[in-house]
């Protein structure tokens, strides 16, 4: 395995650590990657067998550029980096939990106890950078063997590996999506035991993993491993609420469940916009509460994409991700999640796009991408259908966009305007002739230009009563 470490730094470690008179290895993700071919890993773990951060001193000290060290004492750890690679060091531990905490009580250790803490056979091989063994591949736990069956374990009872760090269980689910590896059975029915441990985790560090699954390349294998265990209902019940098929009277509603995550895989092939990713997870959820038979009609969902936008703020909330823009452009995302839909399955105006241009601003190619992505129909002739439809309204945006510049819209006459025009101080009346105006656009009845909108901006002021002033005649 010496071709491995090829990188000179390894090289710089090991003469580090034999200055120290101490043994060193990589472990980890890096040699895990390394087997696998999965490309460059930038992100190195080295175990030194005493001190990582004297370790880390000592490296920095060798390299030409002599960089700084980040220096973490609470967990016994130093990061430096080294052009574009990221090297953390930690003195090998042995580690023992409490039952309410995932941070263990933490001892010096071997490298054995360090690999026996490790989550995952396949992350507990290390390579030695010792001078007289160099290269050497050090794998207890048959690590190779499960990478060669595409096999997620843990090194140690998995009840054990997942009830000390519930974390470990996302994990499990996070690589095997991400790998597209099976989750040992044993290690599948022990998550399925401890999921309620998962509570004790913190919602950053959830959103950490449920991010990763999103990023894969299909992260529907994630969710519906976070189903069948359980876990998904503690972290996601807006998701566990659509599962299923309610049937009345011989009429059947899909399983919005399942639709929802053929449409993640969906866009994922077009986009790795994380947040375009989670507006396609939570498109539908507000189908749940909004859920009605008619006898009329069957199943209706009326209202469902403005309960759905509510339902993501509350969601953002729980589980402390960013009340920013980005929940906001989700919230768009869900809230316009059926406009184009509707546009596609009629004649499409040129006042239905100009408005759909309007509201959807820059994230009018977002909005498409997620609309397109809605189409999960087995029938060749509808899929193939609705695509063509999709096309079309594609192609009338650029149209209108390029004659009506409706995107990120600024209405030709401005409130000084107005009020200059009409010697008014701040009013209603403002802001109706603003609207007025702004509605004849979208409407087509005037072109998006000064003077056509002035015209109207004087007939609509007559209409409220209002004079043009002396000084602008």
């Amino acid at each position: 395995m010496k071709e491995a470490l090829q990188h000179p730094i390894f090289k710089i470690v090991s003469q580090s650590a034999k200055e120290l008179n101490v043994d060193a290895y990589v472990i980890g993700g890096f040699v895990r990657d390394f087997i696998l071919e999965r490309g460059k890993h930038k992100d190195i773990d080295i175990v030194a067998i005493g001190s990582g951060i004297e370790l880390a001193k000592q490296v920095a000290k060798n390299l030409p550029n002599n960089p700084k060290i980040q220096i973490f004492k609470t967990y016994g750890t130093a990061m430096l980096r080294h052009g574009d690679i990221e090297i953390e060091f930690v003195g090998a531990r042995k580690e023992s939990y409490t039952e309410n905490s995932r941070n263990p009580i933490v001892e010096n250790g071997t490298l054995e106890d360090d690999q026996n803490r490790r989550d995952f056979t396949i992350n507990a091989m290390a390579l030695d950078l010792n001078e007289a063994r160099f290269g050497k591949l050090l794998d207890p736990f048959n690590g190779i063997q499960d990478l060669q069956g595409k096999i997620i374990r843990t090194p140690l009872n998995p009840d054990v590996t997942y009830n000390d760090d519930p974390l470990r269980m996302l994990r499990a689910i996070r690589f095997a999506t991400q790998l597209g590896f099976n989750i040992e059975e044993a290690s599948l029915e022990s998550i399925k035991k401890n999921k309620d441990r998962i509570k004790i985790i913190t919602y950053e560090r959830i959103v950490v993993e449920l991010n990763k699954i999103l990023e894969s390349d299909k992260p529907s294998i994630g969710f519906i491993l976070l189903e069948k265990t359980g876990l998904l209902y503690y972290i996601l019940p807006e998701l566990t609420a659509l599962k299923g098929i309610d049937e009345i009277e011989g009429q059947a509603h899909k399983d919005n469940f399942y639709h929802t995550l053929e449409v993640v895989d969906n866009i994922s092939k077009n986009t790795d916009d994380v947040w375009l990713r989670w507006a396609a997870l939570l498109h539908d959820i507000g189908k749940a509460p909004t859920k009605r038979y008619n006898k009329k009609v069957g199943w209706t969902f009326h209202g469902h994409e403005l309960e759905g936008s509510k339902m993501v703020y509350r969601l953002f909330k729980r589980l402390k991700m960013p009340l920013n823009e980005k929940m906001k452009f989700v919230q768009r995302m869900v809230f316009m999640s059926s406009r184009p839909i509707a546009l596609s399955g009629k004649g499409v105006t040129d006042s239905a796009v100009r408005r759909l241009v309007f509201d959807a601003g820059d994230h009018v190619e977002d909005l498409m991408t997620l609309c397109e992505a809605d189409i999960t129909t087995k029938n060749p002739k509808k899929f193939a259908k609705y695509h063509n439809n999709f096309k079309l309204v594609r192609e009338k945006i650029v149209e209108v966009e390029a004659r009506d510049q409706i995107r990120n819209f600024q209405p030709p006459i401005s409130g000084e305007d107005i009020m200059k025009t009409f010697n008014i101080s701040p009013s209603k009346e403002i802001g109706i002739i603003k609207e007025t105006i702004k509605e004849a656009i979208l409407e087509g009845d005037i072109p998006n230009e000064y003077e056509a909108a002035y015209e109207l901006m004087l007939k609509e002021g007559s209409r409220l009563g209002l004079k043009k002033s002396e000084a602008e005649n």
